[in-house]
């Protein structure tokens, strides 16, 4: 029989036995054998359990929790032939959302236990995987002030609510060099790279960014105050430049110096200041189950 190890981030559910034994019954149906139970802690979440599983030589690893429980699994499990399944139970759930896995977690199940293997590029900042999006400035402050108390209240709506907190903030001094070309110089109020594209309520941040084509998407954004934010957001739905304020790229290998410390993140996690990021991909590193084509 097949078996599985399940990695669960306990903090993304509220009744963790009831889960366990909604889990164990789905591969008891499908013909899986019980799985192999990991659950992340604070200082490990996820890369080692995947790790673990691996080591066990399971068929598949399947992830609970947030886009940062699902990219330390990625971490763990990359290189490797064994495929990630997505129990999405975070806030964003944004890789779930932009390769059209399910929400909710009988279909998400299913699709993981009978589905197809996709290989996804992973991107690396300064050394950090990361499946979804890494970024500097507006998007890790965002982060940053965004409580789990307010998130618990709001949902997906309490990253804007903290996103306001920071429409003020002056842009930075950056200089961008892509796969070895000729430098960018601008002020920066925000710079984020996508291995994928859509943010919550299908908004097309990255449009043209695809999780397998070996490439990186790049967004420079640059904007001051409320108004300059919002004629900003404007050009950038619309997918065109707003009189230089809006830089676009794709790349394999990018580096970022700015001229003083900013906030970072890779997948909703953020990881403290850096005054320079270095971004690579690692195409085709990683599978992940997906739906299989009808």
């Amino acid at each position: 029989m097949s078996r599985a190890a399940v990695v669960v981030n306990p903090t993304k559910h509220s009744d963790l036995p009831k889960f366990r034994t909604e889990i164990c019954q789905a591969m008891s149906d499908h013909g899986w054998d019980e799985p192999l139970w990991l659950e992340t802690t604070v200082d490990d979440p996820g890369e080692g359990q995947a790790r673990e599983a691996a080591a066990a030589q399971v068929d598949l690893v399947v992830a609970s929790g947030g886009d940062g429980t699902i990219t330390a699994c990625a971490a763990g499990l990359a290189g490797s032939a064994i495929p990630l399944a997505v129990l999405p139970a975070g806030t964003g759930n944004l890789l779930a959302r932009n390769l059209g896995l399910p929400l909710e977690l009988g279909d998400a199940l299913v699709v993981g236990l009978t589905g197809a293997d996709r290989k996804l590029d992973v991107g690396t900042a300064n050394g950090r995987p990361f499946l979804v999006m890494a970024g500097l400035g507006l998007d890790a402050k965002m982060l940053d002030s965004t409580s789990e108390l307010l998130k618990g209240r709001l949902g997906s709506a309490a990253y804007a609510v903290s996103a306001l907190r920071h429409l003020r903030d002056g842009p930075v001094r950056v200089r961008l060099r892509t796969d070895g070309g000729p430098p960018l110089r601008r002020r920066a109020s925000g710079i984020i790279v996508g291995n994928v594209g859509g943010l919550q309520g299908g908004v097309p941040l990255l449009p043209d960014a695809e999780p397998d084509d070996g490439l990186l998407d790049l967004l420079v954004l640059t904007a001051r105050g409320w108004t300059g934010w919002l004629a900003l957001m404007a050009h950038v739905l619309l997918r065109r430049s707003a009189r230089g304020n809006v830089a676009r790229r794709t790349f394999r290998e990018l580096r970022i110096d700015l001229d003083r410390p900013q906030l970072w993140q890779v997948d909703g996690e953020v990881m403290g200041r850096t005054r320079q990021l270095v971004v690579t991909v690692q195409p085709g590193r990683l599978l992940v189950r997906v739906p299989r084509a009808v």
